[in-house]
């Protein structure tokens, strides 16, 4: 399967015969849904300021999300091909409306974490159908939906930050009140317009979630997305802690250029590489880049820092669409369990990350976290290396016959 979009194709057209209201409805709700996991960004020197918090502290209202994000990973899937995907979907968008409003009323930081793992939970129900419903009920084929969900995922992690920085001048609070009034306007849309894709999977268990983590291209795509989403998180959940003199609108300013550039380079920039040098050596050039950037904001401070922060939004976004798109075509199995096997371990990483890199800038100095994400970043860059033949090995096994366009995979037993 190819992410490249087939000019031809997009041609002959139109965009509301190739993406129906439907997929239009979860790619607004999953922008909404991915604002919320920046939004927090440039609340962060703020909320610690309001309730005496330190780095460690307040670096668990990102923990808790993606901590329960994780776990629930191991279910949503399996929920989603036994109940529906639209009615998982809906179930995780009337979470996150309850606990981003119920975030707004937060008295302290245990509270606020405590109910930004309920957000998790709900943003678990709901991403780990999102990618299945777009891409089920798409007539543009895989690539085309897959570049549509990248495009959400980046702008909605760009807008996050701005939002955030926007509500936050005016008080902490009422960026989660923002949120939540927006996920209910999705929450509506998506009722209203989202059916379950005509092409249904049929019905699997957990057992096959470990299954497919026992897949030698499905771990090895898996386990070198935790070391990034470890390195991704550190600049989007501790960064910000290290931007001294920066208000959180200018947090945001900040961070909305990031995420301008994720959606920029995971949506045309992966479009334009991927064909020149492949999809695992894209990765393998990209993730050396990214070490390197790790490697500057360890060095740097101030103005030359806040730079080094956005112009690595440019290889995150690389990287982001990349390890998405191999999640899939990697995988012998249907997509909801190659969903929900990849973002179980992956997010495994993500959760880690705040918290780890909060106690180390408490401890040791506010770079060494940087250092730490460099170091996960280059071995998994060997990683990829080493294992890079069975990655394309899971390419070469899952790809579309001629003439058998892209339509979804059934489960086929998997050699370990």
């Amino acid at each position: 399967m190819r992410i490249i979009l087939d000019a031809e194709e997009w041609g002959r057209m139109r965009l509301r015969e190739m993406f129906p209201p439907a997929v239009w409805a979860t790619a607004f709700a999953a922008l909404i849904a991915f604002m919320g996991i920046g939004l927090v960004d440039p609340l962060l020197p703020l909320i610690a300021r309001e309730m005496g918090a330190n780095k460690f502290e307040v670096e668990w209202l990102f923990t808790s999300y993606i901590a329960v994000m994780a776990l629930a990973m191991l279910l949503s899937g399996v929920l989603s091909v036994r109940f529906g995907s639209r009615r998982v979907m809906l179930l995780g968008l009337c979470l996150v409306v309850v606990f981003a409003t119920l975030s707004g009323f937060a008295p302290n930081i245990p509270f606020l974490a405590a109910v930004r793992a309920g957000w998790g939970l709900g943003n678990a129900f709901f991403t780990s159908t999102a990618l299945s419903i777009i891409v089920g009920s798409s007539l543009a084929g895989m690539s085309a939906a897959i570049t549509l969900y990248e495009a959400a995922l980046g702008l909605g992690i760009a807008s996050g930050p701005l939002l955030g920085g926007f509500l936050g001048s005016i008080k902490w609070r009422y960026p989660f009140f923002g949120t939540g009034l927006l996920m209910f306007i999705a929450l509506v849309f998506t009722f209203l317009l989202v059916q379950e894709p005509k092409q249904k999977e049929p019905p699997r268990g957990t057992r096959d979630l470990f299954r497919a983590m026992r897949h030698p291209a499905v771990l090895t795509n898996s386990l070198i997305g935790l070391v990034y989403s470890f390195c991704f998180f550190t600049i989007l959940a501790y960064s910000p802690l290290t931007l001294r003199g920066l208000d959180s609108i200018r947090l945001g300013y900040t961070y909305f250029a990031w995420g301008v550039l994720v959606g920029i380079s995971s949506v045309f920039v992966v479009n334009w590489l991927r064909p020149l040098l492949g999809p695992v050596r894209l990765l393998q050039a990209n993730l050396l880049c990214l070490v390197a950037v790790f490697v500057a904001a360890a060095w740097v401070h101030g103005r030359g820092l806040l730079w080094v922060i956005i112009v690595s939004g440019f290889f995150c976004g690389i990287a982001n669409a990349m390890f998405t798109t191999l999640a899939m075509e990697v995988s012998p199995f249907s997509r909801s369990i190659s969903s929900g096997a990849y973002n179980f371990v992956r997010w495994t990483g993500a959760a880690v990350a705040p918290i780890l890199a909060g106690w180390l800038g408490d401890t040791y100095g506010a770079q060494v976290p940087f250092w730490v994400a460099a170091a996960l970043l280059a071995l998994g860059l060997l990683g990829l290396v080493w294992f890079g033949p069975v990655l394309e090995q899971g390419l070469a096994e899952n790809a579309p016959q001629e003439g058998h366009g892209h339509a979804p995979r059934a489960h086929k037993p998997a050699r370990v």
